[in-house]
């Protein structure tokens, strides 16, 4: 049975500054995280998608959460094809060509970034997600194989935002590629529905947590993450998630569904539902882990 970690897609989401769930005097970044820490093992640093962290800021990371926390992160906006602005790159990147010499310094400098939580064993995966404009296909493959060859040393999770990917007549192909490059597939719950996928790798396996907003692929963040998790929405998920956890060392779950502390109660239900039927194992905190 494989060790389940839940947590949320960041911790730093000003709805959830604003909702009250962080208790009154924790401002500051560091008490946020501290206490965050204390709640749930696991949490998505999804601000590397948009600008590259410095080593300190990851460092800081490291030293304010206790061994055993984990940091999923995400991967650079430039490496998974996303469109991304030029202030977005390091200003001596900027007027550079979008090539591949590019795209192998952009990984080096992202790579630097996240040394710390790599050295210090608080590094879950990177999550390279994948927008709906990559479809299946050999030019899809390179692109995302060159992509791992540079992070070859790296936990390596990949979703895919077209659907295609993991329909019938492509889900084997897909499901063998992953396996081959030794990538985490990842699962998603989302308005089009629920998306359990194949254990790729025996390290770990991942579910993401989108909400299920009919507005999902199309409105303002808001709009597109704006849900609150039922416990019978969840409860639906529990025969999979045993699955999973019997196919892999670990098993990360997270919430995106970042309206105000909708993430953070979804995530709590999930834990109390899974407590009383898996072995108690001790994590962050004994409320923590699952």
């Amino acid at each position: 049975m494989a060790k389940i970690l839940i947590g949320t897609c960041g911790w730093t989401d000003p709805e959830l500054l604003r909702s009250g769930w962080y208790p009154p005097g924790h401002r500051d970044t560091e008490k946020r995280l501290r206490h965050y820490a204390t709640r749930f093992p696991l949490v998505e640093a999804d601000s590397p998608y948009y600008a590259l962290p410095s080593p300190r800021t990851t460092a800081l990371w490291a030293d304010r959460t206790p061994p055993g926390f984990r940091f999923d992160v995400k991967a650079f906006s430039l490496l998974t094809g996303h469109p991304t602005r030029p202030a977005a790159l390091p200003a001596d990147l900027r007027g550079h060509p979008r090539d591949e010499a590019l795209h192998t310094e952009v990984w080096t400098r992202y790579a630097e970034a996240l040394a710390p939580l790599h050295r210090s064993g608080r590094l879950g995966t990177l999550l390279f997600q994948y927008p709906p404009s990559l479809a299946p296909g050999a030019k899809a493959e390179t692109f995302i194989r060159t992509a791992r060859e540079r992070a070859r040393d790296w936990p390596f999770a990949v979703e895919f935002r077209d659907p295609a990917w993991w329909q019938p007549g492509q889900a084997q192909r897909t499901t063998a590629f992953l396996a081959d490059l030794d990538a985490t597939a990842v699962g998603t719950d989302t308005y089009e529905g629920m998306q359990s996928v194949p254990v790729t790798t025996p390290r770990l396996a991942m579910l993401r947590f989108h909400g299920r907003s009919p507005h999902w692929g199309r409105g303002s963040k808001e709009d597109r993450f704006r849900h609150a998790y039922t416990e019978r929405e969840l409860t639906e998920w529990l025969p999979g998630i045993r699955a999973l956890a019997e196919a892999a060392d670990e098993l990360h779950v997270l919430f995106n569904n970042c309206c105000a502390d909708a993430a953070p109660t979804a995530a709590q239900t999930l834990q109390d539902l899974l407590r009383p039927s898996l072995p108690h194992q001790r994590g962050t905190t004994d409320s923590a882990t699952t």
